[in-house]
């Protein structure tokens, strides 16, 4: 059975416009998609940010794993400086040894709108010589900020995250002794005051500077709350007016925190660790056409003992020395065409045909940037 003609025709344009469209719709592999992220992800409201704590004060309780006086005298001075505010004077020329108690600092953050009698966690470390703070008690310790000011109250049993055990000159330990944690271990004792109540706007600083995404909160919020809501100041800065009356503000923070933007995809970048040999890059990162030449280097050193000993009758001693051999291997690296790439897919695959570790492509990609075939912001941390 011979198919109809016209039948068939009609079938080849259905299948001609399917083609097209998809054609149409479907990206190129140069172009970037943007990506889709609420305004509380890429922006906060400034002014309203968090504060650090800091304080000194002494660990109890502990098991004979504390500081030595005798290396860490500020010890001794803090113990006796608590004891006297109980009316304990300790007499002159006394030599206190307390070996189960460790000066420490502590550590914390204390949140925007924290109001007095709220609870904050607190980080505890050795600053002296203690072997391991497990098991031991914080004493009232208090946290100040910047400003000198007392804002927290710290107290509370340590929960230290490890394991120790020693005799015999063996020792093993599990994680680290020297530091430990208190959930809920301060008292917050002082507001910090915060602008969200002053005047009539606001302004929301960016996480990172960018002209398009200022332009794509302002105009998200201005979408929703009306034009000349929301102004572009700069690169990072957006001034937003708001309503007078607090529970007014908060709600209109609640609702323009979950508006959604459409970003332009960021900058390429290239993020390199030159500590672990961490390589990061994002889908923004295209590379040009270029030839690669790598090779690796290896220093191998060789030491033998060689012990030297003097015949029965003579006057000597055994001497013992190290023989060293070193040798050094160059392997040959041939010259690798990489072709231009407009997908990360395409860079990851140009870059592992070099058969480069980690270490080798710090150095790999810097080269690359310097010759122009990288279209890449490098950063080093």
């Amino acid at each position: 059975m011979k198919p109809h003609p016209e039948r068939t025709l009609r079938w080849l344009f259905a299948l001609a416009f399917a083609l097209a469209s998809t054609a149409l719709w479907w990206p190129s592999a140069a172009q970037a998609l943007p990506s889709t992220v609420r305004l509380k992800e890429v922006a906060v409201v400034q002014g309203v940010r968090s504060n650090q704590l800091v304080g000194f004060g002494l660990v109890v309780g502990l098991d004979g794993s504390g500081d030595q006086a005798t290396q860490t005298p500020y010890t001794t001075q803090a113990l006796n400086a608590m004891l006297q505010q109980f009316g304990i004077t300790v007499p002159a020329g006394t030599s206190i040894q307390p070996r189960n108690v460790a000066a420490v600092m502590v550590t914390a953050v204390l949140p925007p709108f924290s109001k007095p009698g709220q609870t904050i966690d607190v980080n505890v470390s050795s600053v002296g010589n203690s072997k391991s703070l497990r098991g031991g008690t914080l004493i009232a310790t208090p946290l100040r900020g910047a400003d000198g000011q007392i804002y927290g109250l710290a107290q509370g049993n340590l929960i230290v995250g490890g394991a120790g055990a020693s005799a015999g000159g063996s020792k093993v330990q599990i994680n680290h002794l020297s530091a430990g944690r208190i959930p809920d271990g301060a008292i917050v004792e002082r507001a910090v005051p915060t602008p969200l109540g002053d005047g009539d706007s606001l302004q929301l600083g960016l996480n990172a500077s960018d002209y398009a995404t200022a332009r794509a909160v302002a105009g998200a919020i201005n979408a929703a709350k009306g034009s000349g809501t929301a102004a572009a100041v700069d690169g990072r800065t957006v001034r937003v007016k708001v309503p007078v009356g607090d529970d007014d503000r908060v709600g209109f923070l609640a609702d323009i925190e979950n508006l959604v933007l459409d970003l332009q995809p960021a900058a390429a970048r290239i993020v390199l660790n030159a500590r672990t040999g961490s390589v990061v890059m994002n889908d923004a990162v295209t590379l040009g056409a270029c030839a690669v030449a790598h090779g690796n280097l290896s220093v191998t050193i060789n030491t033998t003992p060689v012990i030297s000993q003097p015949n029965a009758m003579g006057q000597g001693s055994t001497v013992q020395a190290e023989k060293s051999d070193i040798s050094v291997t160059q392997q040959g690296g041939a010259l690798v065409n990489m072709a231009a790439g407009t997908k990360l897919a395409d860079v990851v695959k140009a870059l592992n045909a070099l058969g480069a570790t980690p270490l080798d492509l710090l150095a790999i990609l810097q080269a690359m940037k310097s010759a122009g075939a990288l279209h890449a912001e490098i950063e080093v941390i």
